[in-house]
């Protein structure tokens, strides 16, 4: 590991920075978190305090969401461990996921999901957002995406997320048919970080034999700007149970539940 890389201070960390995971951390994760108003940054001092060791599923099904079908009883009584970006607060990598990863991404940038809650049942996945949107897919606005721009795309490979078995949009998600040369912004294109993330969830689910939950957490103030492209994402989720388990979190409920 390289002497430069960055260190949080006090300013951006509020509490637990001598904790073993800045350690082990990827470079740009930690980055980020000295930017002024960075997403990372905040979820740590929003979900570290909460979770000490772990947080309560039903406490966090009982916040009111933005977006959410209400969920209760027994079976959501499970204590969840956070993985932020994959590691423990201990500096442990979550069992299974860069098997998971390297099915799913291939040879591929990695998907980084922001938050695992892992508890004994159940397994949420959460991506966090201050002000953005979810991503969307760079070689589609590069122009290369290999489904539509074959004539300038350098990747003469079919899409492996319409193509490879493991990793396949189509498993999980209604996003019509296949892209060919001429269509304009797809479905796999808007939902791209959406979609992979939940195809790494269900997945790691699978493996670790969990019951998988997908969280978009935002402020109040940015569901405005999301509610849209959320619903469409949602409204193309084909399992009924993990539609039900799909949820939109405001970043006010979860400091409530932290300040009680």
């Amino acid at each position: 590991m390289s002497d430069d890389r960055v260190t949080p201070s006090p300013k951006q960390i509020l509490s637990g920075a001598g904790e073993p995971i800045f350690r082990v951390l990827p470079a740009g994760v930690l980055a980020n978190m000295v930017i002024p108003g960075s997403e990372n940054a905040l979820l740590w001092n929003l979900v570290y305090p909460l979770a000490q060791p772990t947080v309560r599923l039903v406490d966090l099904l009982g916040a009111r969401p933005l977006w959410g079908t209400p969920l209760s009883g027994d079976e959501f009584v499970d204590e969840l461990k956070p993985y932020f970006w994959g590691y423990s607060v201990e500096g442990e990598r979550l069992e299974g996921l860069d098997a998971v990863l390297a099915r799913v991404d291939g040879q591929g940038p990695r998907t980084e999901i922001d938050l695992y809650l892992r508890g004994a049942n159940h397994l949420v996945v959460a991506e966090v957002k201050n002000l953005a949107t979810p991503g969307r897919c760079s070689r589609y606005a590069a122009g290369r995406c290999p489904e539509i721009h074959i004539e300038e795309s350098v990747l003469r490979d079919p899409c492996r997320y319409w193509e490879q078995e493991g990793a396949r949009f189509g498993t999980a998600l209604d996003f019509g048919e296949r892209p060919v040369p001429g269509n304009e912004s797809p479905p796999c294109d808007r939902h791209y970080q959406l979609g992979r993330t939940l195809l790494v969830g269900l997945s790691l689910a699978e493996r670790l034999g969990l019951t998988l939950h997908l969280w978009l957490v935002t402020p109040s103030v940015a569901w405005s700007h999301l509610e849209r492209g959320w619903l469409d994402f949602a409204g193309r989720v084909r399992d009924e149970g993990l539609w039900r388990r799909l949820r939109v979190l405001p970043w006010e409920e979860i400091q409530a539940i932290s300040r009680g």
